[in-house]
């Protein structure tokens, strides 16, 4: 329903404890000790890893093994207001932990205040979405994480300009060496963002707790809109899974209407039927990454509630899973009691910037 958000030489070992899968890798654990810079970090040293009750294992990326002096290496990229043309705009700057790893604006701001037609999708747990953007032209975060740097309307540095800005950069020129064995370049510089990016992780909700056989973990009214949510307000037809999505791409009406609509999927795909379709993003920290939908237009989820119990908007490439819901005051309420206590975790991945270079 709303459908508006390997590792190379490293040793895994698996034990469940206390809910969580514990990986020897680098993550959430990393993050929250500080690791931000490389200089002691060894290039192939391994960290500690908790994948979060609810989630799953990292999906395996053969040529972009996890360390941590990798990680390091692409959370200071992140931040790096030195990626744009104007040492402005910084990945963080539109991905900002601070407000669900999106902006809290409709639309994403680029260099010099320019504005693009789209909300900025959050980060957490991106490492499983199958596709990047909400019209999924990216297949890894790896070819995603480059094309904002060069995008004109946001950070506006083409990659060539920014592969010799870092170079420059005594600091990350080291680092790049040390990690990759090689130079600074545009492949490796997607390689560092993107392993960082799959530290982003959130899970062990009260959903989760829950459902692992806590039953004080939520109220009642979030059980009232779980069961909603799963039943007649058809949300997980959609958000299906342990992230609350099913990968997909969904056409809901929002905006249809518009003079100049967002064709959405339908310009990569070139097929008629994702005319006006969407990436369904993830649920998980839903609460914090308002406004709502590709374009930011619901400005609570309230308001995307109200939207799908009144069947959207008709179109004639509306999704099948879309009618009217028509569901009472209550029951909205007890969805949105749902999505904002049931998917928020106490655990919330928030990351401060290291010491840049």
């Amino acid at each position: 329903m709303l459908r508006a958000r390997k590792w190379l030489g490293l040793c895994l070992t698996i034990s469940l404890n206390m809910g969580l899968i514990n990986f020897v890798g680098f993550g959430l654990l990393g993050i929250a000790r500080g690791v931000g810079e490389t200089s002691t970090a060894s290039a192939s040293e391994p960290f500690e890893l908790s994948i979060p009750l609810g989630l799953k294992p990292l999906p395996v990326v053969k040529d972009n093994p996890l360390t941590e002096a990798k990680i390091a290496l692409g959370k200071q990229l992140y931040f790096d207001p030195r990626l744009s043309d104007d040492n402005s705009v910084s990945c963080a700057s539109c991905h900002d932990p601070h407000k669900g790893w999106s902006n809290g604006d409709a639309t994403a701001v680029g260099v010099r205040g320019q504005r693009g037609g789209r909300s900025a999708p959050t980060v957490i747990n991106s490492v499983y979405q199958h596709f990047q953007f909400w019209d999924g032209r990216a297949g890894s975060l790896e070819e995603q994480a480059l094309g904002p740097i060069a995008n004109p309307i946001e950070m506006n540095l083409p990659i060539d300009q920014a592969i010799a800005r870092l170079a420059a950069i005594e600091g990350y020129a080291e680092q790049f060496q040390q990690v990759f064995d090689r130079p600074v370049n545009a492949e490796d510089l997607g390689k560092a963002l993107a392993a960082f990016e799959r530290t982003v992780l959130s899970g062990n909700a009260p959903y989760d707790r829950f459902k692992a056989g806590d039953k004080n973990a939520l109220s009642e009214q979030a059980q009232v809109g779980m069961k909603l949510f799963f039943g007649k307000a058809n949300c997980s037809s959609c958000h299906a899974g342990a992230n609350f999505t099913d990968n997909g791409f969904h056409n809901l009406g929002v905006n249809i209407h518009h003079e100049q609509p967002d064709s959405g999927r339908v310009a990569i795909s070139q097929l008629g039927g994702d005319h006006g379709a969407f990436k369904t993003p993830t649920l998980r920290e839903i609460a914090r990454t308002a406004p709502y939908m590709h374009d930011g237009s619901l400005a609570t989820l309230k308001d995307v509630v109200e939207y799908y119990s009144r069947g959207a908007t008709p179109n004639d490439h509306l999704d099948e899973e879309i009618f009217p819901l028509n569901l009472s005051d209550d029951q909205q309420a007890a969805l949105v009691a749902f999505l904002e206590e049931g998917l928020s975790s106490d655990e919330y991945p928030l990351v401060e910037p290291p010491k840049l270079p």
